[in-house]
């Protein structure tokens, strides 16, 4: 079941992310964005896979 949150929750973090982008313009906002998704991603990973 832990899985399935697991999924799910990177799932709406990747889609989020990919409608934020697509509306922001400024290209340092879309790497800052990026970066923190990417870090959150690593994150959820570490935390239900060490």
């Amino acid at each position: 079941m832990e899985n399935l949150v697991y999924y799910g929750a990177a799932l709406l973090m990747i889609i989020i992310g990919i409608v934020i982008i697509k509306k922001v313009a400024g290209c340092l906002v879309r790497t800052v964005v990026t970066i923190v998704l990417l870090a959150l991603l690593a994150a959820l990973y570490y935390h239900y896979f060490r």
